[in-house]
């Protein structure tokens, strides 16, 4: 049995066995993660996705030097038999395993396909630096599927490369899901049944912003610029709360809807505690043990629940990275270039924003209807006269 716990620091992720020993290979894999900047949550979940190849090893009778492209399918079969430990949002594919006893649900596809991007990197990074000689167990192979794009659609000189992408030998088919946003009616409900400033503002920064939660929690006040109504995204690595943004990118997101940041100001000036230290713009407030400390991303998952159940809107899939969604969405139905929209969402890659520009179900209702002829003007309305 392998278990995560933090050193006495509170900083250092380990991993120990079942007599409280480190597994050295993946503390320093952890370790090398950290020294490349990678977020604590991302190490973190790297850890917890390695405890399941030790697992498996252990009960092979197998170190991790031996493990092998051979071992890699009984690897799959063993994490298809996993019992996951927590309810999923994406139900959509799990397996379902039947122990004579009880029915249990399996890990989803997602889950193991993320677990075998952690063991290829780690074998990737133990190649690297020499304390694995062997063979990526994680068979990598080339993309040929890339060759079927459509000269339309493939970029300048597309044809001269000498590297074919590649894509991982052992991976689940997953459903690509379209984003949920919010409609007019949860968003307007949600913001009717906040009770202060400060949840306001949060909501509208991440709704007419589209913020992440971990940007909006590490917002500071220096990073407001009321005159010309924007505000600067910063990389933040020193929240006390482990607040982070997820692209190392800074940016800049214009508000110029009028409501955003006059709700702000008026939280700054009037609800946030003035004798407060901290710089960062989102605080505890009240007469309790934390007050004036920046929130945490629990305290903000905290208080979007509450106000959805205020609201009677709460749905499973609804967390405050919804609102981004949402945001992304009304974007791109409002005519908004995909370029534009990536910019302004802080997207690295162009694939993460085109989940935004597939045809919306209105589109697809008002082109339908066109097509039938359902739409057309009535005579005397502009239509052809006879």
């Amino acid at each position: 049995m392998f278990k995560l716990r933090s050193a006495d620091s509170g900083a250092t992720i380990l991993v120990t066995d079942i007599d409280g020993n480190a597994v050295d290979p993946i503390c320093s894999f952890v370790g090398y993660l950290g020294a490349k900047a990678y977020s604590p949550n991302t190490a973190l979940a790297y850890a917890r996705d390695l405890i399941h190849l030790w697992t498996f090893l252990s009960t092979q009778g197998i170190h991790w030097t031996s493990f092998s492209p051979e071992l890699s399918a009984a690897f799959l079969e063993y994490l298809r038999s996993v019992q996951a430990n927590r309810k999923r949002r994406d139900t959509s594919i799990r397996l379902v395993v039947s122990d004579g006893a009880a029915v249990r649900q399996g890990l989803s596809a997602a889950t193991i396909n993320r677990i075998l991007v952690a063991v290829d990197a780690f074998y990737r990074w133990a190649i690297f630096t020499g304390a694995f000689s062997g063979l990526n167990p994680i068979v990598r192979r080339q993309d040929r599927t890339s060759w079927r794009v459509s000269d339309r659609h493939k970029p300048f000189l597309a044809g001269i490369s000498r590297h074919m992408p590649e894509i991982r030998e052992l991976r689940l088919k997953t459903v690509q899901r379209l984003p949920r946003p919010m409609s007019q009616y949860q968003v307007e409900s949600l913001l009717a049944a906040t009770r202060n400033l400060r949840d306001r503002s949060l909501i509208l920064l991440m709704l007419n912003g589209g913020l992440r939660p971990g940007e909006v929690l590490g917002l500071q006040l220096k990073d407001i610029c009321y005159g010309r109504r924007r505000i600067f995204v910063r990389c933040c690595d020193d929240h006390p709360k482990g607040a982070r943004s997820k692209s190392r990118v800074e940016r800049i997101v214009d508000l110029h809807d009028g409501e955003t940041l006059e709700t702000l100001n008026t939280y700054v000036m009037h609800e946030r505690p003035h004798d407060a230290e901290a710089l960062f713009v989102f605080l505890v407030g009240g007469g309790g043990a934390n007050r004036k400390d920046p929130l945490s991303y629990s305290a903000l998952a905290r208080l979007f629940a509450r106000a959805c159940d205020r609201a009677g809107i709460r749905e499973q899939w609804m967390t405050p990275h919804a609102l981004r969604h949402t945001h992304a969405t009304r974007m791109w139905e409002a005519g908004m270039r995909e370029l534009t929209l990536q910019k302004r969402l802080g997207h690295a890659s162009p694939e993460s924003t085109r989940i935004y520009t597939r045809v919306s179900d209105a589109v697809v209702v008002t082109e339908y209807r066109r097509a039938l002829g359902l739409d057309r003007p009535a005579r005397g309305e502009g239509g052809d006269q006879p």
